[in-house]
């Protein structure tokens, strides 16, 4: 029979759980579900696909997923049917204690896009616990006095189902001085009342015991019970009376275990035993009297353990006072529990994508939920991430927040990010969680190849070794991967498309290296240019050019060539000297040209051998020869100066010319004396100085003639070897010779255009014009007088 009322009773609840299924469809704002509890996992809850008018193949494609608002994974979800199964059993007192309806929120999570579905589980109550009375004995004192109709409070049981299943009785055994008399609470709680229905008599009966049945409305009933011990005491007219029938107290939730809460105080009038008053607590549940704790002569309430506001919020304790005569009295404490900020944010990741594409933007990044279990500011959440990075928070539904990118990322920029969510409520002291994530940013191809420098200037030396390493280039990209792999080539320069690049340089495809493959000659090509292309491997490739320039340097490999005067073979020239020139007379320019460049094109002059050594000196700088003191009678008519014309170049090279130099007498002056002088002399002697005037000018004509004679025969040799014309050698000198535009022939003062023409094995030199008027010459910084080479303010070289 038991086993057929169990089958009668579950087929009952399989129907009812079906009519509430039909019916939890019918919501317009969320689809509600309902099972009993303790109903086995795995058990059918509804089919959400259909609830919600989704296709079965819709839930795999998006991601479907259950979640709930306390975390827990109560309900799991078939994907391949859409069926909402059980996860776990369900214990409705565990999941919502006394909290009627029992409900379950939890959502159904959508991706591609992203949606939600709210949802709600009712659990019902299923008469699985009996009545407990807290206490084995309750103990009532009744004065022998006391009137017939008279109530005394009793504990009540404690039932934890709810609904129809919670208490719903009591019952009393059968005795002739009492009945149960049940009284309804504001709370719709139960309390059972000892009611006097006929005088008791201490000497009668002094003691009576009861037994106390609680009952429950489930079917079938389930019951507890506990004895009732009265004890029947001597006359005593007056109960104890409260200062208050409520007492108010606020306790914070840290309060340490062992503190004071409230003193509770009662009055009595009568005196000895029927004075004295001893406190307890009434009706109090379990958690009272854990939490709790009265002393029952003073009435001090005490903390007994900790409290926590996230579990209750508040107590509300009956305490009753007791005289010596059994008279008793009710008041009730109210305990108020205050919340700290004892609980930091809870943050759960839903979904999370490591590594997002460059160039991209609003990606969704991170699905994540928070939640608080505090309450007031001390639950309320703000959630952030650093204000410096390309993502910002999106809030989604209720307590979910979406992680977005913000714009297009560049992985050149930055290719990780470390994105901190920070969770902080709002209580005193503020209590924070942070959660680390780490996106990577992939790479895209859009950088090309860039060059250190946007053109390059390399020097070679003429005479080069073929296959010799003249340079690099070098180009990098910003990319990774076969997308940053550089390859370089040689391009044409558009200015000269004929220029034979092929056979000059070739260049490493892989690292930039550039390599002259043949020897370099300065004097036939002094620079070339070409373009070097650099290439990246991504789809599709990029590229970028720079221009390359390379000069060839000049080596020492001209020795100086000297014009004037001629070494040909020819009768030599002879160079007259009047025996009255003084010191520093001008005798000849010794003028030599060098091949090379720069430095190699340097030339300086060294007076090697003379006839008459200390009679003449030659400027290193320009060559000149000068006397270097007064002739006199005693020195020879002829001399014959061998001069050294060497350049600068390592190892130097020279070359020699001879000078042969006659001394006349009665020749012209080489400078004119000062104004008085010359006065007096004209006034003195006029036939003389009109000799001297006819002579010099005499002397002049066949000087130029000669020169110009030389001049033509040289331009036209060189114009027969090159086809070329004029040539005016340039270059820098060191700082220890005289910069006359490169040729270091001539003095400071003047520059001259030189023209070189090959002829019949003679050569000729002519001074065609001064190109630069005597300018004033530059301070050096140096004092020429102090050169130990410099003699009598002329720079000489005496040998």
């Amino acid at each position: 029979m038991e086993i057929k009322g169990e089958l009668a009773l579950r087929k009952r609840q399989v129907l009812i759980l079906f009519v509430l299924l039909g019916l939890s469809q019918a919501g317009p704002e969320s689809v509600r579900y309902s099972v009993a509890e303790e109903t086995e996992v795995g058990s059918f809850v509804g089919n959400l696909a259909r609830d919600l008018g989704l296709g079965v193949e819709e839930l795999s494609s998006r991601e479907a997923r259950v979640v709930s608002d306390d975390n827990e994974k109560h309900l799991q979800l078939d994907l391949l049917t859409g069926d909402l199964l059980l996860n776990e059993k369900l214990d409705r007192e565990e999941l919502c204690g006394s909290t009627e309806p029992c409900v379950l929120h939890f959502q159904m999570v959508l991706e591609n896009p992203l949606q939600f579905f709210r949802a709600e589980l009712h659990v019902k109550d299923i008469n699985d616990h009996s009545p407990m009375f807290l206490d084995k004995q309750i103990l009532i004192k009744i004065s022998e006095s006391t009137s017939t109709g008279t109530t005394f409070l009793m504990e009540s049981a404690q039932d934890l189902d709810v609904g129809t299943n919670s208490l719903q009785n009591y019952t009393i055994s059968p005795n002739s001085h009492f009945y149960i008399k049940i009284r309804d609470s504001s709370d719709g709680k139960l309390y059972p009342e000892l009611l006097l229905e006929r005088a008791l008599d201490h000497e009668e009966e002094p003691e009576l015991i009861l037994t106390l049945t609680a009952l429950d409305g489930g079917s079938p009933p389930r019951s507890g019970t506990t004895l009732v011990l009265i004890k029947v005491l001597d006359i005593n007219d007056n109960a104890p009376q409260f200062a208050q029938k409520l007492y108010e107290v606020h306790v914070l939730e840290d309060t340490p275990v062992g503190s004071w809460i409230i003193t509770i105080f009662a009055n009595d009038l009568d005196a000895g035993n029927y004075g004295k008053i001893s406190y307890t607590f009434l009706h109090a549940s379990e958690d009272i009297r854990k939490t709790f704790e009265i002393n029952p002569i003073s009435g001090e309430v005490h903390l007994r353990s900790c409290l926590d506001f996230e579990v209750i919020q508040f107590y509300t304790i009956s305490i009753q006072a007791t005289d010596g005569g059994g008279l008793s009295e009710e008041c009730t404490l109210l305990v108020k529990v205050i919340d700290i900020n004892d609980n930091p944010p809870e943050v759960t990741i839903s979904s999370f994508t490591k590594s997002i594409p460059e160039n991209a933007s609003e990606i969704l990044v991170a699905l994540f939920s928070v939640r608080d279990q505090d309450a007031g500011d001390n639950g309320r959440i703000v959630c952030s991430i650093q204000d410096e990075l390309p993502f910002f928070l999106k809030p989604t539904f209720k307590n979910f927040f979406t992680l977005v990118s913000e714009k297009a990322l560049d992985r050149e920029t930055k290719s990780e990010y470390n994105i901190t969510i920070t969770v902080t409520d709002l209580g005193t002291p503020r209590l924070k969680t942070q959660l680390n994530l780490t996106v990577t940013v992939s790479d895209v191809n859009d950088n090309a190849p860039a060059f250190s420098q946007s053109s390059y200037t390399l020097r070679v030396r003429e005479n080069n070794s073929p296959a010799l390493h003249i340079g690099s280039v070098s180009a990098t990209d910003r990319d990774a991967g076969a997308n940053a792999q550089v390859t370089y080539s040689l391009l044409l320069p558009p200015h000269d498309p004929h220029l034979p690049l092929a056979s000059l340089v070739s260049i490493n495809a892989d690292n930039g290296q550039l390599f002259a493959l043949r020897a370099l000659d300065y004097e036939a090509l002094q620079a070339f240019e070409f373009g070097v292309r650099a290439a990246d491997r991504g789809s599709p490739a990029l590229s970028s050019q720079a221009l390359v320039r390379v000069l060839v340097v000049d080596a020492n490999d001209n020795a100086p060539f000297v014009l004037y005067p001629l070494q040909n073979g020819s009768a030599p020239c002879t160079e007259l000297v009047p025996r009255a020139a003084e010191a520093g007379y001008l005798v000849t320019k010794v003028v030599a040209v060098d091949g090379d460049s720069g430095q190699n094109a340097w030339l300086s002059y060294q007076l090697l051998k003379a006839t008459e050594p200390g009679l003449f000196g030659v400027w290193a700088h320009n060559g000149e020869v000068r006397t270097a003191r007064l002739l006199s009678e005693r020195d020879a008519v002829k001399h014959r100066l061998l001069v050294l014309v060497k350049d600068n170049g390592e190892p130097p090279l020279s070359a020699s010319v001879t000078l042969h130099v006659l001394l006349v007498d009665g020749f012209s002056q080489p400078y004119l004396p000062l104004p008085d002088v010359a006065a007096a002399e004209a006034r003195a002697d006029p036939l003389t100085v009109y000799l001297v005037i006819a002579l010099a000018s005499v002397s002049s004509l066949f000087l130029v003639s000669v020169l110009v004679f030389v001049a033509v025969r040289l331009c036209r040799r060189s114009r027969a070897a090159s086809g070329g014309g004029c040539s005016v050698p340039e270059g820098p000198f060191a700082g220890h010779l005289v910069d006359v535009s490169g040729t270091g022939t001539l003095s400071h003062s003047y520059q001259y255009e030189v023209c070189l023409r090959g002829g019949s094995g003679t050569g000729e030199f002519k001074f065609l014009k001064p190109i630069i008027p005597s300018l004033p010459v530059p301070d050096t910084g140096r004092d020429i007088g102090g050169n130990e080479n410099f003699r009598n303010s002329f720079g000489f070289n005496i040998q």
